[in-house]
């Protein structure tokens, strides 16, 4: 018997997503990477419920620097209607990640400073 007759599953319909995608504005398309990239790193940084058993610092690190290049290089693209919170919640995360380590990096080397800048609290 073959799943390749009518009414197999013939898997994801690219054609109709490519369709989809390309009625998205890009401001959507990026705060909802931003979102994406801002609520993975909270989970790794132990910010979740059960937060410990999910903390690793080494990924939240990774995830925080893809956002702050994310945020600095999109702001212009998406306005300061979209870019405020992005950048609100960049630098939150930015500050507990110092909070979370053990050995907190000096301010102007931690996660995605090289593109916002040092960040205080």
């Amino acid at each position: 018997m073959s799943d390749t007759g009518p009414g197999a599953d013939a898997g994801p319909d690219f054609d109709a997503m490519t369709r989809d995608i390309a009625d998205v504005p890009a401001v959507e398309v990026i705060t909802t990477v931003a979102v994406h990239l801002m609520s993975a790193a909270a989970v790794k940084l132990g910010l979740a419920e059960d937060g410990a058993a999910h903390k690793d610092l080494d990924e939240a690190r990774k995830l925080i620097t893809a956002l702050a290049g994310l945020v600095t290089a999109g702001a212009a693209e998406v306005g300061s209607y979209h870019a405020a919170p992005l950048r609100d919640g960049l630098k939150s995360l930015q500050l507990a990640f110092r909070e979370a380590s053990e050995h907190p990096d000096e301010p102007g080397s931690g996660p995605g400073e090289a593109y916002t800048g040092p960040v205080f609290g």
